[in-house]
């Protein structure tokens, strides 16, 4: 294990005005993106569109890495060129997700367990030399009366830590990211609560389990009122109550925090990494691992048509744009009318 390479790697991801985009959505995931545009998913049109956004023009200003999916890192651009290595010709450092998914876990009502640890040494080694320099595993908890449950906390964090250990182990940064889902009427409060103990919870683990935390990044979720809550908390008071929780359970050793945007509007995404930027500096940086809030605009424009190509990576670039602006606080509003128009 070189630690120093993990540490630059893991900086790198979280370079100034930075952050990553998540192109990791599984074959499942990738069909009900397409089928919304009334695209059909096949291998071709699924390589065609991440072609699409890995070839922006500029985009790497604002993006430092991709976590491809296990088809995609194995894809080539149309010109023939492994994806790896054009993401790593604009400066884009490609990384891969790795967990098999969260299943339902043993005599719970409801909750899950992350799979994927079996073969996982193998697969880390293959997976670096196809070019990925960093790693992604997904843990998910739900909030409810009785949920996330001790045991549920505990087992995800566990399983988090033995990926993250293997991914170091392999000279890869692990991303751990442990997703406290935010749908429910739950109320920031819980939201909070709910967060605090899964995070302590894994850096107990990680602890434990002799992580180099210089050499990691956390990936996790905002604390958000519930979606379907009634009073839905202000962009203020998410950057109020999420710096409050990360401050108290993360530790200032790791590099760098890089939030998922879960079911947030693209808009909302940015602007609450915005509020929370706004408020630094921080013993971390506050980065971005966006999904669906970096690629929607993309999506509707492209449109599965040749002729939509530029029209869906400015839209792409826009959004990249924006939140490098959230990286530095300096987002405004006013700034999403600055969109380059089809």
């Amino acid at each position: 294990m070189d630690v120093q390479q993990l540490q630059s790697t893991a900086q790198a991801l979280v370079a100034e005005g930075k952050g990553i985009l998540a192109a990791d959505e599984s074959t499942g995931t990738i069909k009900k993106r397409l089928d919304s545009i009334g695209v059909e998913s096949t291998e071709e049109t699924r390589r065609a569109y991440r072609e699409l956004l890995f070839t922006t023009e500029g985009a790497e200003e604002f993006i430092s890495g991709v976590i491809l999916y296990d088809e995609t890192i194995r894809q080539s651009a149309s010109d023939g060129t492994p994806f790896p290595e054009v993401l790593a010709s604009k400066g884009i450092i490609p990384g891969i997700k790795v967990d098999t998914g969260a299943k339902p876990l043993a005599l719970t009502d409801g909750e899950t367990i992350t799979e994927g640890l079996d073969g996982l040494r193998g697969r880390l080694e293959e997976y670096r030399g196809l070019g990925a320099r960093f790693a992604k595993w997904r843990a998910t908890y739900s909030i409810a009366a009785d949920k996330p449950s001790e045991y549920c906390v505990w087992t995800n964090a566990h399983a988090l830590a033995r990926y993250a250990a293997l991914c170091q182990e392999a000279g890869l940064v692990p991303i751990v990211e442990p997703e406290v889902l935010q749908d429910g009427t739950h109320t920031i409060a819980e939201s909070r609560k709910a967060t605090g103990r899964v995070l302590q919870a894994v850096y107990t683990e990680l602890h434990d389990q002799r992580l180099d935390f210089r050499g990691t990044l956390l990936k996790p979720n905002m604390v958000l009122s519930g979606y379907d809550a009634s009073d839905r908390a202000s962009a203020d008071e998410v950057a109020e109550v999420t710096l409050e929780c990360f401050y108290k359970h993360v530790p200032a050793a790791v590099p760098g925090i890089v939030f998922l945007s879960g079911g947030q509007s693209d808009e909302d995404a940015t602007a609450h990494l915005n509020a929370m930027n706004a408020r630094g500096p921080h013993p971390w940086q506050l980065s971005f691992s966006y999904g669906r809030a970096l690629q929607a605009p993309a999506l509707k424009a492209w449109g599965g048509k040749e002729e939509n190509v530029e029209a869906a990576q400015r839209a792409y670039y826009h959004r990249a744009k924006m939140n490098g602006a959230a990286r530095t606080g300096m987002y405004a509003p006013e700034m999403e009318k600055e969109a380059v128009p089809a």
